[in-house]
């Protein structure tokens, strides 16, 4: 199973409101960049992603896992792009900050770090455990 990350601006959609949609879970829509669609189409049922706060906070918060794979995005008027469905799983015990992850030499090639702006990214499996051993949450 693969890991991922995907951020969003607290003020748009934060990790509180992902934990209020309980298991129902919510879609995540807006992607429009290709290399992220490309991760979106990667996802499976049953793996989990980080939910970074972007712009505010600029920190890892919380986990989530793919509720329903891909499919067309109705808000993309080109066609082109589509979205996955998301439920929160928890959140992490202490937020990890991008300033930690930058200053961590083990996550140097950390897309948070090399693709800052990519919205969707993958997560190795070391990094995945690594950021859950620094915020001290168990998986």
């Amino acid at each position: 199973m693969a890991h991922w990350l995907v951020k969003s601006e607290p003020s748009v959609w934060s990790f509180e409101q992902q934990i209020a949609a309980g298991a129902k879970g919510t879609f995540w829509n807006g992607v429009r960049n290709h290399l992220a669609k490309q991760h979106l189409m990667a996802m499976q049922k049953g793996e989990h992603a980080f939910f970074y706060h972007s712009n505010q906070g600029k920190e890892i918060v919380g986990i989530v896992e793919v509720i329903k794979t891909f499919y067309p995005d109705p808000t993309d008027e080109s066609g082109k792009f589509g979205m996955v469905d998301f439920k929160a799983v928890k959140a992490l015990q202490r937020p990890v900050t991008l300033a930690e992850v930058k200053a961590t030499p083990a996550l140097a090639k950390m897309s948070l770090v090399t693709s800052m702006r990519l919205s969707v990214q993958p997560v190795t499996e070391a990094e995945w455990k690594l950021i859950l051993k620094m915020s001290g949450t168990k998986e």
